[in-house]
């Protein structure tokens, strides 16, 4: 059992998580685009095209964590300093999506931005980048792995 929730956990992580990484880093370029040239129907739709990736994908994300405390339960880790990180991570990973990324994402589409606050979200998208990877590196390199490593 413990096998298949692992593979479900990182199965999602791929899906979901890989997908609003991927997307939030592209919307601000977008937004300028759309900035530069605002009648730019094509450059609008691939800046609504975007948000809606990074909503519905931070949803679906849900099941990450999901799945990452069963697996976790399985495995006895439950009280294992790297998962406990990993957890903290995860949840300010998850509020720089929900408080600081998308509702910028969200003003921008409905055309309320400027340069200076496409560059702010460009910050926050990193910080929301920047604490996935960090959650990956201590997911892969965890001290009492198993793995060897």
């Amino acid at each position: 059992m413990t096998k298949f929730l692992l593979a479900v956990h990182v199965l999602a992580a791929i899906v979901a998580i890989g997908p609003v990484t991927v997307a939030a880093s592209m919307f601000p370029p977008a937004a300028r685009r759309v900035l530069e040239a605002p009648d730019d129907v094509r450059a609008a739709e691939t800046l609504q095209l975007l948000y809606r990736i990074c909503r519905v994908y931070a949803v679906v994300g849900v099941v990450v964590p999901v799945f990452g405390f069963a697996t976790a339960s399985s495995m006895h880790v439950l009280g294992s300093a790297w998962l406990i990180t990993s957890i903290a991570l995860t949840a300010l990973a998850a509020v720089v999506l929900a408080l600081l990324v998308l509702p910028r994402q969200g003003a921008l589409v409905e055309g309320g931005g400027t340069g200076r606050a496409t560059a702010r979200l460009a910050m926050f998208t990193g910080v929301f980048n920047l604490l996935w990877a960090a959650v990956t590196v201590l997911m892969i390199i965890r001290p009492g792995s198993t793995t060897g490593a």
